[in-house]
This record gives C-alpha cells, sequence and structure tokens, in this order.
C-alpha cells in the first residue's frame, strides 16, 4: 500500500522549537521524528509515500529528499493554503491508487500495522482508525464504539464531560479509496470535523482498530510530549526505531 504522512502544521504548541524547524524534523533521541515515522512504514512493507507540506516544507524536501537513501519513494504535495487534513489528502487522490494509509506526522508510535490491514480488511471496513484507550479523552477525536468495533460516534476534541468513552483517536487511518469521493476537491476539510461524521450519517462501515497495552504511542503536539518521546526513545521503550 501507499501511505500519506501529514506534514504541513506550524507546531505552534512546539515553539520555540519550532520557530526554525518543522516539527516532523525536531530529533528524537538524535534523529528527525519524520524519519522514525518512515522506519516504521517501510517495516510493515510500505515503501511509496506522499507527504504535504506547507510550514518550512523545503526543509523537509531537502531533508528527505525522493527517499531513495532510504529505500522508498517519498512524493510531495506543497500547500499555498492548508487544506486540513483530509483536504490535503483529497489533493494526492490521484496518487492514491487503491486502499492506503493516512498518519499524522506528529505521531510516533510502534503498533503493528500489518495487523491493524488484516483487522480492516476482514471487517471490509470503508475506514479503519486507530484507537488510543486514555484516562480522559480530551487532546484528540473522541470515539464511540459498538461491541463488534464499529464506530457509532465520532467526536473531535470535547468539551469536559462532554462524553463517557475512553477511547481516543490514535491519528493514522487506514482508508478504502472511495473515502475521497466524501472530501471535497481544494477545500479545507478535516477528518474528524466533517469526513467522519458523513461517513456515519451515511451508515458506511467505519471501524475502530483498538491499540493493545503494549503498543507505544505518543502526540508529540507539546514540549511536554516532545521531551517523553525523547526520553522513551533512549529508554528503548518503542519497538521500532530510526533504520541506518
Amino acid at each position: 500500500m501507499k501511505a500519506m504522512i501529514l506534514a504541513a502544521g506550524e507546531g505552534t504548541r512546539l515553539r520555540p522549537l519550532t520557530l526554525t524547524v518543522p516539527k516532523v524534523l525536531l530529533p528524537v533521541s538524535g534523529v528527525p521524528l519524520i524519519r522514525h515515522i518512515l522506519a516504521w512504514l517501510k517495516s510493515h512493507g510500505i515503501r511509496e509515500v506522499a507527504i504535504n507540506l506547507h510550514y518550512q516544507g523545503q526543509k523537509i524536501r531537502d531533508a528527505l529528499g525522493d527517499g531513495r537513501n532510504l529505500g522508498m519513494q517519498i512524493v510531495y504535495s506543497p500547500e499555498d493554503t492548508i487544506l486540513g487534513t483530509a483536504g490535503g489528502v483529497k489533493r494526492m487522490a490521484y496518487y492514491l491508487d487503491g486502499p492506503f494509509v493516512v498518519h499524522y506526522g506528529d505521531v510516533l508510535t510502534d503498533f503493528d500495522l500489518t495487523d491493524m490491514l488484516r483487522f480492516h480488511q476482514a471487517k471490509r471496513a470503508a475506514a479503519t482508525l486507530s484507537i488510543l484507550k486514555v484516562s480522559r479523552p480530551r487532546s484528540a477525536g473522541v470515539i464511540e464504539m459498538d461491541a463488534d468495533a464499529r464506530v457509532l460516534g465520532f467526536t473531535e476534541k470535547p468539551a469536559e464531560r462532554a462524553t463517557s468513552s475512553n477511547l481516543e483517536n490514535g491519528g493514522t487511518y487506514i482508508l478504502e479509496r472511495a473515502v475521497l469521493d466524501h472530501i471535497p476537491a481544494e477545500h479545507p476539510s478535516d477528518f474528524g470535523h466533517d469526513v467522519f461524521p458523513a461517513l456515519l450519517a451515511r451508515d458506511l462501515p467505519v471501524y475502530g482498530y483498538v491499540l493493545k497495552d503494549d503498543d507505544y504511542l505518543v502526540d508529540i503536539g507539546t514540549i511536554e510530549k516532545y521531551r517523553q518521546a525523547n526520553e522513551d526513545m533512549d529508554a528503548g521503550r518503542i519497538r521500532v526505531g530510526h533504520e541506518e
């Protein structure tokens, strides 16, 4: 399969670190975050990757090139105006020619993406979302599921006590190409606010793949989380790291 990494954001919560460096190039244990993500994707057989760009995008191009030195093929989608998580993916519709992975560029993880694909295929899902069990799900989209793991509801960053669910969006999706039909072209659109609620309203099969207790995932959106990721990588708590 192909994958798309979302890397257009400015990383404002990580300032001053991101004043001169895009957040996907922040080093985690001495290696840019996006290199860890690419190594994880490659370990699951994905070698063709699209990356959208906006903030300091040329620095990302310069750091990765066309991917040949990583044993991958990388293409870029520069956005003069940020199109949102879904709008940026829609812009690459010509490239995404089958089921594909979407991964948020600030998420460092080591879960079994191959197993998630098997789950997606077994459920015949239109979309499968990685799901993280948390004690207070407020920093990302909150998901409600039935006993068969079918998603019943998706609320993007709800107010406190607005939901009783403890299931949070993990920032990795496997999508069938038909999902692109529900995203407007060249128009800002967001998966959490727009696309997933639209799929659910049409009763399309959306499922949640719940990460295991020993799977690692951190959303490097704040200085505190960035420090945690470096400590965890140095301590060997992440199973998939950088490939030389």
